[in-house]
């Protein structure tokens, strides 16, 4: 099967050895369970979920079969209004069912210090578009790596090669079983 795993430096493997990123260690982790896949690494450090659109035709070659789409995280960050973030995700999802691609949503959670009103608003985005597009949800996709120094790098922000595991862990239940 061909997947991509389409986001920002979560997904990308920010200052981590190619190896050490999400799709590569997903795809070793599928493949060591007898899974036939192959997983691009489509994630670009600092994208937004305004430049995931923008590059989402030719980020997502013919041929792919499902997507797993995790972005927003440096639209939280920056402080982008939550309604921009969703529909920015909504149209990636509508474009490629249109191109009858499967998708795993990838689900972010906002930072305590955005305030509550903001939080509430963008920590629904997720799960809201996943039951709209009957996608499946992975719904915090550094659970468990947030917060949690030993399995980040030093700015405390993105996973060490320790984090991209316990990524891996959390995701395979839900991807597993697109691929059965």
């Amino acid at each position: 099967m061909r997947i991509v795993g389409f986001g920002d430096s979560l997904m990308a493997g920010y200052q981590l050895p190619p190896d050490d990123a999400f799709p590569n260690k997903l795809q070793a982790a599928l493949r060591a369970r007898g899974h036939d896949v192959e997983i691009a690494n489509a994630g670009v450090s600092g994208d937004t979920t305004t430049g995931g659109l923008a590059r989402l035709d030719w980020s997502v070659p013919d041929g792919t079969q499902l997507v797993i789409l995790e972005l927003g995280a440096n639209d939280m960050l920056r402080g982008i209004a939550p309604e921009i973030t969703e529909k920015n995700l909504d149209a990636m999802l509508t474009a490629l069912k249109k191109r009858n691609v499967g998708v795993v949503l990838a689900g972010m959670y906002a930072a305590p210090n955005l305030g509550q009103d903001y939080r509430a608003a963008f920590d629904a985005i997720f799960p809201r578009l996943a039951q709209k597009h009957g996608v499946p949800l992975i719904p915090f996709f550094i659970e468990g790596v947030a917060a949690t120094p030993e399995l980040q790098l030093d700015d405390g922000m993105h996973p060490n090669a320790a984090g991209v595991d316990k990524m891996v862990e959390n995701a395979l239940p839900v991807i597993e079983p697109l691929l059965k």
